[in-house]
């Protein structure tokens, strides 16, 4: 019962985050699924299986708030399904010794990015408004699923990132539509894993602990989207995820410094750099809302005049 408590905790708060920066459910899942011992394989199907119901509870609170362009939905979704299909049954075909620090190895390399991205970059927002190409979409929905089937995350953490780069659509519809097209990347990774693996290695009780944490974060996050700034979640999540896995790297049999000194100095030296992230994240969001403020602040001539 405390572990299946734990895992509804961690869905509701992988929600959080996800319904609210557009990425992280997956990853954050994965790892933790990943950290109790769980096969690769099962960890990313049963995080698959319970996101079924989490994206659509997502998709069906981002488009009551207005925050879905369905054109890119089916755009970016309909690869991306394809894509996740493809991911699950090369995971599934892979040996569970070898797939583990390689499946660590792909959550690290997009808990770095999701990191570096927001806390140096920010958002870009000059070209809000511009049309997203087809042509850029569907490759970023093929890789962004396969991605996500074979890392047990990463549709959001490739797709959000990607288009919110492209500064072409507001940072709230960019995540509630890769939010609502996840349902299709979920659904096919599952049916994946499904055909290749059977219910071999998934716990029944702990899609169900991660599904009603994710259901009653959803309609909370969609709501959030417009308070919480990105860029402080997007530091946040990112240095968790980095922390986490490189642990478990470490730990790992081809790397072998468990339980050793220089474990603890790598792991110091990553929980510091996250701090650092963080600062920097929050002195830069507060460095761009003084700008703002003072943009919308007449001049003394306009006052005079």
């Amino acid at each position: 019962m405390p572990q299946l408590l734990l895992l509804a905790v961690v869905g509701l708060a992988a929600q959080l985050v996800d319904g609210s920066l557009g990425m992280a459910y997956g990853v954050t899942s994965s790892t933790l699924l990943l950290a109790i011992g769980t096969n690769p394989a099962a960890a990313s199907a049963t995080v698959h299986l319970a996101e079924i119901g989490t994206t659509l509870a997502s998709g069906v609170s981002h488009w009551k708030f207005g925050n879905v362009d369905w054109r890119v939905v089916r755009r970016v979704g309909i690869p991306g399904a394809i894509g996740a299909f493809l991911g699950a049954t090369v995971l599934s075909r892979v040996a569970t010794d070898s797939a583990a620090p390689v499946m660590s190895g792909i959550l690290l390399a997009l808990g770095t990015y999701i990191l570096v991205r927001f806390t140096f970059k920010g958002l870009r927002k000059d070209r809000i408004g511009q049309p997203v190409r087809k042509r850029f979409l569907a490759p970023l929905g093929l890789f962004a699923g396969f991605v996500d089937a074979t890392g047990g995350g990463g549709w959001g953490p490739v797709g959000t990132p990607a288009l919110l780069a492209s500064g072409r659509m507001e940072p709230r519809k960019v995540i509630g539509s890769i939010d609502t097209s996840e349902f299709l990347v979920a659904l096919a990774a599952s049916l994946g894993f499904l055909f290749s693996l059977g219910s071999q290695g998934i716990d029944v009780r702990w899609v169900l602990a991660l599904l009603v944490g994710g259901l009653i974060a959803a309609p909370i996050a969609a709501w959030l989207v417009r308070i919480i700034p990105p860029r402080l979640l997007g530091s946040a999540v990112g240095g968790m995820i980095v922390l986490t896995n490189t642990r478990t790297i470490l730990r790992s049999d081809a790397v072998g410094l468990g339980g050793t000194p220089a474990q603890a100095w790598i792991l110091g030296l990553v929980a510091v750099v996250w701090a650092a992230a963080i600062a920097w994240s929050v002195r830069a969001y507060r460095a761009e809302r003084a700008a703002e403020r003072a943009a919308a602040e007449p001049t003394p001539e306009l006052v005079e005049a």
